[in-house]
């Protein structure tokens, strides 16, 4: 569904803005974090996407699929500390 509603920009200091109505808001997903791309004559504005979105989940993913292992085949070089304190969770 697509809602075009007119507005205008307003100045707030030394810039420039626009009132986002709540019912576009509510459609497009937007809430305090968002990210503003310029395209030719337009403006894309959406959602934020933070850094390390999924990562859990990806993890979790190569747990199960045995792919967290280290590439190195010497295993790296380890410390007393990584070989005595760390534990895998």
């Amino acid at each position: 569904m697509s809602t075009i509603i007119k507005t205008r920009l307003v100045k707030i200091g030394n810039s420039q803005g626009i009132r986002i109505p709540k019912v576009l808001l509510d459609q497009a997903g937007l809430t305090q974090d968002i990210e503003l791309e310029v395209h030719a004559d337009h403006l894309l504005i959406r959602p934020a996407h933070r850094s390390r979105d999924g990562w859990e989940d990806s993890f979790r993913q190569m747990a199960m699929n045995h792919d967290d292992q280290f590439i190195d085949p010497e295993g790296g070089t380890f410390s007393s500390w990584d070989a005595e304190e760390w534990t895998w969770e």
